[in-house]
């Protein structure tokens, strides 16, 4: 999988095309779980079903991306936001956490996996799911860390 760590924002156009989803949430386990929660619903606003393989992997990325917001990158009195992005053309949900703690980025290429760890293994799973994801600066403090999922399934062997 492809991971980028960018300096500069990158944000999906706003249009009819791109329908969209903003949100902001208590960091607390409580508001992680709430944004998965919102997150699959508003999947299936958009017509992939609760159980569907796309809607299931928004699911499991929105709420590592939350977990690490509230664990790594809360800040007292400050919430984390969430924002999901469809692009029909490009085939892609993308999905945005912003936390207000700019000091502690995700690494460049997710850590290896712990055997005997009881952590550290989240950042895998966004790798493995997602077609790329990475972090940006979030003005005027914290960061921005998004992953687009694929919302078609490749036929094409040599992409696999």
């Amino acid at each position: 999988m492809l991971t980028e760590t960018t300096t500069s924002d990158e944000e999906p156009p706003k249009s009819a095309e791109h329908p969209s989803l903003t949100a902001q949430f208590t960091s607390t386990p409580r508001g992680a779980r709430l944004a998965r929660r919102l997150a699959v619903r508003h999947m299936e606003e958009w017509g992939y079903p609760p159980a569907s393989d796309v809607s299931c992997t928004v699911a499991l990325v929105v709420a590592e991306l939350a977990a690490n917001a509230v664990q790594h990158g809360s800040v007292p009195g400050r919430d984390f936001g969430l924002r999901l992005v469809r692009d029909e053309v490009a085939g892609l949900v993308r999905i945005e956490v912003a936390d207000a703690a700019a000091g502690k980025r995700p690494p460049v290429a997710p850590p290896s996996s712990y055997p005997d760890g009881e952590s550290g293994r989240g950042l895998l799973l966004v790798d493995v799911l997602a077609a790329r994801w990475g972090s940006t600066p979030r003005h005027p403090v914290g960061k921005t860390v998004w992953a687009e999922v694929p919302t078609r399934v490749s036929t094409d062997v040599s992409e696999q």
